[in-house]
């Protein structure tokens, strides 16, 4: 049934993409812009606008403009000066102005720099593979970016951001149980040539350029196109090699094009393409766990004076086994903690790299047919490709070393019904996704599955290489509405309800190679070693469809005209997906499938501004089921829906740009409260986390502030100073608790000053870090079998120098 529901709404939905691309194609070739892809959710066609002097703040969380204070919905909404004012150059960087967001670069299992691990108020997703979905959904220009890798955008040629906190799942779907990040860039303008160009050099040999022309092409047709690139070194080097990681090199290119053939039709293209090739992800040495067996097994393969393995002995007496013991004394050939070279000094050895080739087309349609109806079509299509490898130990030895390479296509179809007459207003829509993914991954460890690997180390052999190989397909159909009744001039009702449909199917073929000659005579000869290794096959495909219905609910209430109020309830749900990481055969020879994680969320708000000062205040509560948490076979980090929690927290935003004066204040905070209800156990694994353990990227404060001050020279110049500082409560990045990866409190600041002429030319100066602290932006551990754990520093303090211009 669903099969076939799913093909015949893949028909008419293909069919009304076409129409829509058809429409603005007839009428010019061009066809860039910037988009990413839709999964499951759909998105407003508005932008988040400035507001000088107490005017409103414009935003599309309900996807229709309304004024952020009168929205019942916790938003942060920036618009593109804000951004570049606080240098926030990239997604990774909303964390540092954004209360309950943690925005990480270069997932824990990738290596590769692009790939995001999202957080907001506690909930999202740290694996980055294609099996596994996010938590929080990311989009740009109506469009949902589907991977992980291209989560970590560039703010180019960018009109606005809107930071949607808590479950988004009646209006976006699937995928938002933590919330949205909506990304608009600049549409093209009807009228004057005009653009704008900036240059920007600085420290570790940073150069960075971009320019932006809107082109006008008629009274109702007009162009816009964008190009940027950014080159520079990175800051950690390896001793090996020398090979500089944390580098930055990257190029984009974005186009649209804007057609409004009449007042009731308007059609948009948008087009973009970036690509990143960079020396891998700044990963040093975190810990060794010498006791756990791998760290054992590779320090006796090495010499290591007194090191033993910890397995019985084959034969009696050989004093290369028993309990595990690696002295920590400075040896190289120990795996201990004296192979840690400093907070930025890498001391690996294995090939490491990051690549990533990110396209993609959108075409959006809204065709007015009446006063208070609107039929709207968006489009998207959006390809990736990348490959990330890190040595995951961080040492000489082959612990374990991760290479993961990834192509990924997606289609997406949505259709919206928009009602907007006097007191009501609705939406109801359908949304096609289409997804299929290859994924292959390279493992090279010290220790598979069964004992052969010692008799291999012993002899100086290489250890074991898993071969995983995966073809990950999504389709998802989802219908979903929303009223708003104005019940009274001061109160109003919302209700939705969306429901989903999504069949995932996972076809794979996992080997375990064992490359080794042994020598003659064997060392053990009492222990019979292949000549290779298993080899697991799941060629028949593996299928599970996951459904839900998740609704939303809110009453706003006007208290006075400076003071609104809401109360509002959410569910939303992640997907399920299948278990694609194995070096042991799961009985049967069938891969575990892992199902959905759901949130109920409940919220109480408040929004205040009086005149030029603004307040917004959010406190909610969160239960969260049915989690995904890591549990571990062996080596091999597996996911399970293992776990409860529940989760408060309190949230505070304001502003106060005094009229008349050239004072600009922000500031915003958070407080969470986590707490793991229930750890349900799984038999054959090992739990990563207990109850009692934190949440992975919830730290219980985060508080942030910006200060400038324009001063006026003359009638043509005016300089501005600014400050940014924001302060992170402790943290860990993965459930449970490991200390050699936690990161306590740490303050960040970074400064400004910048001189403008005519509001058209700037010189900017500024210093990042300003204090040079120390502190983690990424960590993983595996402490058990493999008995490794490693980390990422953010970059030192660095300046630049950047000279802009509009015309």
């Amino acid at each position: 049934m669903f099969e076939r529901a799913l093909g015949h709404k893949a028909k008419m939905l293909r069919g009304s993409a076409l129409l829509s691309f058809a429409a603005a194609a007839s009428f010019s070739t061009f066809a860039p812009a910037v988009a990413q892809d839709t999964a499951g959710q759909a998105q407003p066609d508005a932008v988040a606008q400035p507001a000088p002097q107490g005017e409103a703040i414009v935003v599309t969380a309900r996807r229709r403009e309304e004024s952020l204070q009168e929205t019942p919905v916790a938003i942060s909404a920036f618009t593109a000066q804000t951004l570049e004012d606080r240098q926030i150059q990239q997604t990774q960087d909303l964390e540092k102005i954004t209360p309950s967001l943690q925005f990480k670069p270069a997932g824990q299992l990738s290596g590769n720099s692009a790939a995001s691990v999202v957080f907001i108020r506690g909930i999202g997703q740290l694996d980055p593979t294609a099996a596994v979905d996010p938590g929080v959904g990311i989009y740009i220009d109506e469009v949902y970016v589907g991977r992980s890798v291209g989560g970590t955008l560039e703010f180019g040629d960018i009109a606005s951001v809107e930071v949607l906190r808590g479950p988004q799942g009646t209006l976006f779907g699937r995928n938002t149980i933590g919330g949205a990040i909506l990304v608009r860039t600049k549409e093209p303008e009807f009228g004057e040539l005009s653009g704008r160009a900036r240059f920007r050099v600085g420290d570790y040999d940073l150069y960075e350029g971009f320019a932006a022309l809107n082109i006008p092409l008629g009274d109702t047709l007009a162009a816009r196109v964008s190009a940027g690139f950014r080159n520079r070194d990175g800051y950690v080097i390896r001793s090996f090699d020398g090979l500089d990681l944390g580098n930055e090199n990257s190029n984009t290119f974005n186009g649209a094009l804007r057609w409004e053939p009449t007042p009731t039709l308007k059609i948009s293209l948008r087009g973009d393409y970036t690509k990143r090739k960079e020396n891998g992800a700044p990963f040093v040495f975190a810990g060794i766990n010498e006791t756990a067996p791998v760290p054992a097994i590779v320090s006796v393969a090495a010499g290591c004076p007194g090191a033993t393995i910890p397995f019985a002995p084959l034969t009696p007496g050989d004093p290369r086994f028993g309990a595990p013991f690696v002295p920590n004394i400075d040896d190289p050939r120990c795996a201990n903690d004296f192979q840690a070279k400093g907070k930025y000094v890498n001391g690996g050895t294995a090939d490491v790299l990051s690549t990533s080739e990110v396209w993609g087309v959108s075409g959006t349609a809204a065709l007015e047919l009446s006063d208070s109806l609107t039929l709207k079509s968006i489009t998207a299509y959006r390809s990736t490709d990348s490959r990330g490898i890190r040595d995951a130990d961080n040492t000489p030895f082959v612990i374990i070393t991760t290479d993961v390479g990834g192509k990924s296509k997606q289609f997406s179809q949505e259709l919206q019904l928009q009602y907007d007459s006097g007191p009501v207003s609705g939406i109801l829509g359908g949304y096609y996704f289409d997804e299929d993914t290859t994924e292959r991954a390279t493992v090279p460890l010290s220790f598979p599955p069964s004992p052969p690997v010692i008799g291999s180390l012993l002899a100086g052999g290489p250890g074991s290489r898993d071969l995983q190989f995966s073809d990950l397909e999504t389709r998802s159909l989802a219908a979903f509405g929303e009223v708003s009744v104005e019940v009274t001039d001061r109160l109003e009702l919302t209700g939705g309800l969306r429901y989903t449909a999504d069949r995932k199917t996972y076809q794979g073929t996992v080997f375990n190679l064992f490359p080794w000659t042994l020598p003659d005579p064997d060392p053990l000869p009492t222990l019979a070693i292949p000549q290779g290794g298993p080899l697991y096959i799941y060629n028949t495909p593996n299928r599970k469809t996951f459904t839900a219905l998740t609704g939303s609910a809110s009453a706003a209430y006007k208290v006075s005209d400076w003071l609104n109020t809401y109360i509002s309830y959410a569910r939303s749900f992640k997907s399920g997906g299948f278990n694609t990481r194995y070096n042991a055969p799961p009985p049967g020879n069938v891969p575990s499938p892992f199902g959905e994680e759901k949130v109920d969320s409940y919220e109480i708000g408040a929004k205040m501004q009086v005149g030029d000062f603004r307040l917004n205040l959010a406190a909610f509560q969160a239960e969260y089921g049915d989690i995904q948490l890591v549990f571990r076979q062996g080596a091999v980090p597996l996911l399970f829906n293992a776990g409860k929690a529940r989760i408060r927290g309190f949230e505070a935003e304001t502003s106060w740009h005094p009229y008349g004066t050239g004072l600009r204040f922000d500031a915003g905070m958070s407080v969470l409260d986590d707490k793991i209800k229930t750890i349900t156990p799984v038999p054959g694994t090992t739990a990563t986390v207990q109850p009692g353990d934190d949440l992975p990227l919830t730290p219980s404060f985060q508080g942030n502030f910006a200060i400038g001050y324009e001063f006026e020279l003359n009638s043509d110049f005016t300089l501005t100073p600014r400050f940014d500082g924001s302060y992170t409560s402790s943290l860990t990045f993965i459930t449970g608790s490991v200390p050699e990866i936690e990161q306590d409190g740490y303050f960040v600041a970074n400064a400004s000053i910048e001189l403008a002429a005519k509001d058209r030319y700037r010189l900017q100066a500024g210093v990042i870090n300003l204090f040079d602290k120390d502190y983690l932006i990424q960590g993983n551990a595996s402490l058990g079998t493999l008995g490794y754990a490693e980390k990422i520093y953010a970059r030192p303090r660095n300046w630049y120098i950047q000279l802009s211009a509009d015309f």
